[in-house]
């Protein structure tokens, strides 16, 4: 089995192999081939992946590479996991929409928007020079925002499913404060990519028996003070759990007033990934560092190893959260609109399953991000300042005509560089 990762140089990328050298088991890579630009700091990764391998007994083989085609041919399955402008842009993005009265994010609102018109045209790019190559491999994507360039990937008819850690996250935390396995726990996820509640959480499978409520009974202070809402809140919402990502949307102001008194989180990640790269370099290092966790992705290389797995034909749980297509799963929702929930995932892709009537509270924001996601992908594939213009009036984030016409100003003039129409 031979397996791609097309951003391999990225800071991540350790997280990544360290799952793949524990869990060969379940999804035997014979080859794994890391593709990117950067070559001093794919050097630097590839280095210690080889580490990692060799200390956990993996015989896999690794191969570092700049070419993309060369990369890429023969692959099962392709990882996308790209950062087009690096952190740099993501700097950009969450600090000029501040200036404006907006949240400043990587993946929503503005800033969101912005990444999603750097990163659609480069992943469409290459999903063709993998189709043309390769044209049975599956595109695992990785790369915010997910849940639109996923929706551009299946629209443009590639294998394709996007993954989130999100979930694999909320798993993890239940099965820890419920003293099980996380493959006990089955969550009833739904939504959009960062846009998503957890409306049950059944042990044993899709049939188990809902612990949710005794969850929130228990631990819902604690559960609460993770996403830094109130514990109310969640009473109020229903007795559901959202992702910490609605809290752009249920504390906006207080979100937008945090983060114009402390440094950005991209200044921070900055920061780790040059102590990371650091660390990375010495020969003596062969398993992932403690730093690493505070980077970000937790879990990734897990659910990144059971997606895999599952639509190689390989083992691994056949039920897991993705993005994928709607296909009427959401009945308020545009067929080909992009949604995360659990699916039923084998070689064929992944079939989302069936779930309850969604509540209006939650359907509303759904369906309103939905139709912002197909503006920002027509902004994507065919630019121009009205198109992004229209995403950002409808992004409930942003909303007002004057908001939408300063940041779209300022969106084309911090991201000019990488946008062909500019």
């Amino acid at each position: 089995m031979k397996l791609t990762v097309v951003g391999g140089g990225s800071t991540y990328t350790p997280e990544l192999i360290d799952g793949f050298a524990r869990l060969r088991d379940t999804l035997p890579v014979e080859e794994l081939v890391l593709v990117d630009p950067a070559a001093e700091r794919l050097e630097l990764v590839g280095g210690l992946a080889r580490r990692i391998f060799a200390r956990q007994g993996h015989d896999g083989r690794i191969v570092t590479t700049s070419d993309l085609d060369a990369g890429v041919e023969g692959a099962d399955a392709v990882l996308l996991q790209l950062r087009v402008g690096g952190q740099a842009a993501r700097q950009q993005d969450e600090t000029w929409p501040l200036e404006c009265g907006c949240i400043g994010q990587e993946t929503t609102g503005a800033g969101g928007l912005a990444k999603a018109l750097r990163t659609v045209p480069v992943v469409l790019d290459i999903a063709e020079r993998v189709r043309r190559t390769n044209p049975n491999a599956w595109i695992i994507d990785f790369t915010n925002p997910v849940g639109i360039v996923t929706r551009a990937l299946l629209q443009a008819g590639h294998k394709a499913v996007g993954l989130c850690n999100v979930a694999i996250g909320f798993q993890r935390k239940f099965a820890n404060l419920l003293g099980t396995t996380p493959s006990e726990v089955h969550l009833e996820h739904i939504g959009l990519n960062h846009l998503t509640w957890e409306t049950a959480v059944r042990l044993g499978g899709p049939e188990g028996d809902n612990v949710l409520p005794k969850l929130l009974a228990e631990h819902g202070e604690t559960i609460a003070a993770d996403l830094k809402l109130p514990p109310a809140l969640l009473d109020r919402l229903g007795g559901v759990i959202p992702s910490y990502y609605l809290r752009y949307y249920y504390a906006h102001d207080e979100v937008v007033r945090e983060l114009g008194t402390k440094p950005s989180r991209a200044a921070e990640v900055a920061a780790m990934e040059q102590q990371l790269l650091e660390m990375y370099g010495d020969p003596a290092l062969d398993e992932k560092p403690e730093l690493l966790a505070r980077r970000g992705g937790a879990y990734y290389s897990e659910a990144a190893v059971d997606l895999a797995a599952a639509l190689l034909g390989s083992t691994g749980n056949p039920y897991q959260v993705v993005n994928t297509y709607n296909g009427g799963t959401l009945p308020f929702l545009p067929d080909d609109a992009v949604i995360e929930v659990q699916a039923a995932v084998g070689p064929s892709g992944a079939l989302p399953l069936a779930v309850a009537d969604v509540d209006p509270l939650f359907a509303g924001l759904v369906a309103n991000v939905t139709a912002y996601e197909e503006l920002a992908l027509e902004a994507a594939l065919r630019g121009g300042r009205d198109r992004v213009f229209r995403a950002l009036l409808a992004h409930p984030l942003v909303g007002q005509y004057e908001y939408a016409d300063g940041l779209t100003d300022r969106l084309i003039a911090h991201n000019r560089e990488h946008l062909a129409w500019a």
